[in-house]
């Protein structure tokens, strides 16, 4: 009884917060589909779905632009950031080396430091490069704070990472490149998904960086759009609902896609040790 009681506990107050966190987002999902101009909020049922809305907020907000530039962004910060992390998590994880823990602190100074305390000097350090309003001004920023997450992240896995795992590839002949990308990779599959969906959400729901380092239309990232369509249509709620469904989507698609993968990555650490 007492094991069913604490089952019933546990689920009653993963229920509560799971309502707690989907409330807001299913009042946004059904305002976007109210009627042209309606200010019904909240979870106001509309009559019938006016799809039209989306194509609207689309059309007007320029969010093919804004998407596109995301889209190049996240993808960039994602590829590198996660073949550096695994590299440098490796590197950490499995050999010991001169200044090895001073260097991995250094890592963590990323972790540490808001990018808020970074961005006003960090803008001054791209403007003298002339990078400032580029795409690498949103990606090359990125790229190292996502590294210090990415090297801690993969460090905890390749440190718990049996050992046997290694010295069995090295008796066979594989040197460190090979156990690396041969062995160990396929073997941290769930770990490395994880952190590319983590680094992907945090890249693409950026918003400070760009409003920051970018002023061209062309350049300004999903949210930072969102932002600017918000102050153009801020009494129309569907249109605003809208466009927020469409900036929100692509994060939503991809944890769907990849929803087992991180779970299992979330908790590989307790079960590879």
């Amino acid at each position: 009884m007492t094991g069913r009681g604490d089952r019933a506990v546990n689920y009653v107050i993963l229920a509560s917060f799971s309502l707690i966190a989907l409330y807001p987002v299913a009042g946004i999902v059904l305002a976007a589909f109210q009627p042209p101009g309606s200010a019904a909020g909240g979870f106001s049922l509309p009559s019938e779905l006016h799809l039209a809305n989306f194509a609207e907020a689309w059309t007007q907000g320029h969010f093919a632009s804004y998407l596109r530039s995301s889209l190049i962004v996240a993808v960039s910060v994602v590829f590198v950031s996660t073949l550096v992390s695994i590299m440098s998590g490796y590197a950490f994880g499995t050999m010991t080396f001169a200044g090895n823990k001073v260097l991995f602190y250094l890592f963590l100074l990323g972790l540490m430091v808001p990018l808020e305390g970074l961005v006003i000097p960090l803008y001054f350090d791209l403007r003298a490069l002339s990078l400032t309003d580029t795409y690498w001004a949103l990606i090359l920023p990125q790229i190292g704070l996502s590294v210090a997450f990415g090297t801690f992240w993969m460090r905890a896995f390749f440190l718990a990472t049996p050992r046997s795992l290694i010295e069995a590839a090295a008796i066979d002949g594989a040197r460190r490149w090979s156990i690396l990308w041969r062995v160990l990779v396929p073997f941290a599959r769930p770990a490395v998904l994880t952190m590319m969906v983590l680094i992907f959400m945090w890249t693409w729901n950026e918003f400070l960086l760009a409003l920051v380092m970018v002023s061209s239309e062309s350049l300004r990232t999903a949210p930072l759009g969102l932002a600017f369509f918000q102050g153009q249509h801020v009494s129309d709620v569907t249109l605003l609902a809208a466009g927020a469904v469409i900036v929100a989507l692509p994060v939503v698609v991809v944890y769907i896609f990849l929803q087992r993968h991180f779970i299992r990555g979330m908790i590989s650490g307790s079960v590879v040790g």
